[in-house]
């Protein structure tokens, strides 16, 4: 700060204007330019630290009507951050100490004046830097209790998530009786149950600033107001294209959160391009099979829009992309890295997936796949009856609820698999002692005992080679670290339907039968 040509404001407390003045020349001398304001008594001082808003104080020791001792400790407690500096032709070592104990910056004898720019500059830098860092700290600390009250609720959910997990699977299998009373109680089951889901998602949105209503939204419509928004911030050597699906298309979810998403994405690209471009949109429908997702990415394979957000600019390096989703993690000047993140949650609160492809000099071009709407996909919900039956394959079922894990035997007992049953590893290893090796283990990434990943370690120790069906919560399965090396493994977000389970598990070992 305080480079030359810079413009400060400086509160002077000074009985002789032509002290005052003499003041404000030595420090225009080093081509700082002044607004000055003299004043010399109390009220006018305080006055004059809310009105005029200095950037420094500068006062001398002693007047007739006040004090700078005085102005000092008004000066503490009334605006701590400006730094405060004594000029006086009188002032003693022991009083220019005490001054500096008292909260003064510095001193400056009067006939010693050539010090006093660079004693100046120096109050107004570390001013800077202490504000600089406060900033950084609460920041920091903003950050730390977001960080706490998203762990909170992460917490809650998975909880919460366990408990609506009976109740789902439940209701399925109620709907699925002949008899009307059951099936009038199943569908209250499945109501409560999704209710149930709808606050978990609102506590999680919540705790990460926003409430997430999900809607119908038309692609088009999405697109067009995107456009609207861009149109200000688009340069003129940059040529933007927006190519809409060519059906009119909608999908479930938060018109806000994506239209940010894709603002943010629209926005990296254009500062990727500065000397010029092209920044073009595509929306098209695509299916995506099991070969499409990434390790520790739940696997929902099925009808897809996808959004593209291509640039022409610069590109990234490795090293960018490996560090693209870090929170704080930003190659601008000015920014706090958080855009992206945002997106990601917002994506994965949205179930979708996001792909990166960019190299250095060719550009960028970021491709978001959100679900079709099942009417768009010309889909229905699946059915107790349209799953395949088993043709009793050993299923090893590894589960910590009770009633959870209950209802999982059933259900896949009563639909032609031999089931096993256990709480924690240390039982699913007695019952591969006792009966041998599965076909298929299905288990609870999160466990008290023995977590899933320790499980499977084990399991594999056991030369286990099968498919493994983790359930995890939403969003858990990127937070799964050193998960052993395994051929087949799918996630599948808590709480599922009894349909959805049958036949992932029919899903997995039809894979291992091709």
């Amino acid at each position: 700060m305080a480079a030359p040509g810079t413009r400060i404001r400086v509160l002077l407390v000074e009985d002789s204007e032509l002290d005052a003045e003499l003041v404000v020349d030595e420090i225009r001398e080093e081509g700082l330019a002044v607004d000055a304001r003299r004043v010399e008594n109390e009220p006018a001082f305080s006055a004059a630290l809310g009105e005029f808003a200095p950037d420094i104080i500068i006062s001398d020791l002693s007047m007739p009507d006040f004090s700078g001792y005085r102005a000092l400790d008004l000066a503490r407690q009334l605006a701590p951050e400006i730094p405060f500096i004594f000029v006086s032709g009188t002032m003693g070592e022991e009083a220019a100490v005490e001054a500096v104990r008292s909260g003064a910056t510095d001193y400056v004898l009067k006939h010693d004046m050539a010090r006093l720019s660079s004693s100046v500059r120096r109050a107004l830098r570390e001013a800077e830097e202490r504000a600089a860092r406060t900033h950084a700290e609460k920041n920091l600390l903003r950050a730390q209790r977001y960080e706490g009250l998203a762990l909170l609720a992460s917490g809650l959910s998975h909880d919460l998530r366990n408990v609506l997990q009976p109740i789902a699977m439940g209701a399925s299998m109620l709907l699925e009786e002949g008899d009307e009373k059951a099936q009038k109680v199943g569908l209250l089951m499945r109501d409560c149950a999704q209710r149930g889901l709808d606050i978990v998602t609102s506590m999680l949105t919540f705790a990460r600033g926003a409430r997430t209503t999900i809607e119908s939204v038309k692609v088009h419509t999405l697109l067009e107001g995107l456009a609207l928004l861009l149109r200000g911030s688009v340069p003129r050597d940059v040529s933007l294209l927006i190519e809409p699906p060519q059906t009119d298309i909608e999908i479930d979810g938060n018109y806000t959160e994506l239209q940010q998403c894709l603002l943010n994405l629209c926005l990296n690209a254009l500062q990727a391009m500065p000397e010029g471009g092209r920044l073009q949109l595509a929306a098209t429908s695509q299916d995506l099979d099991p070969q499409f997702f990434l390790d520790g990415e739940p696997a929902r394979p099925g009808g897809y829009l996808k959004i593209t957000v291509s640039d022409t600019g610069i590109g990234m390096t490795e090293e960018v992309k490996a560090n693209l989703f870090k929170a704080f993690f930003t190659t601008k000047k000015e920014g706090t890295g958080l855009g992206l993140l945002s997106c990601r949650r917002i994506l994965d609160n949205h179930k979708s997936y996001l792909r990166v492809d960019s190299a250095s000099g060719r550009g960028t071009t970021f491709s978001l796949y959100l679900p079709l709407k099942q009417s768009a996909r010309g889909g229905a919900e699946a059915t107790l009856q349209d799953t395949p039956l088993g043709t009793g394959q050993r299923v090893l079922i590894v589960m910590e609820e009770a009633g959870t894990l209950s209802l999982l035997a059933d259900t896949l007992s009563s639909h032609g698999y031999s089931v096993s049953a256990a709480q924690n590893g240390a039982s699913a290893l007695q019952e591969i002692d006792a009966h041998g090796l599965p076909e298929l283990v299905l288990m609870e990434a999160e466990m008290s005992l023995m977590t899933g990943v320790r499980t499977l370690a084990a399991l594999l120790d056991q030369n286990f080679q099968g498919p493994v069906i983790m359930m995890v919560r939403a969003g858990g399965a990127r937070m799964i670290d050193d998960l052993p090396p395994v051929e087949r493994i799918r996630f599948v977000e808590k709480p599922v339907d009894a349909a959805t389970l049958l036949r992932v598990v029919a899903e997995e070992i039809d894979g291992v039968a091709k």
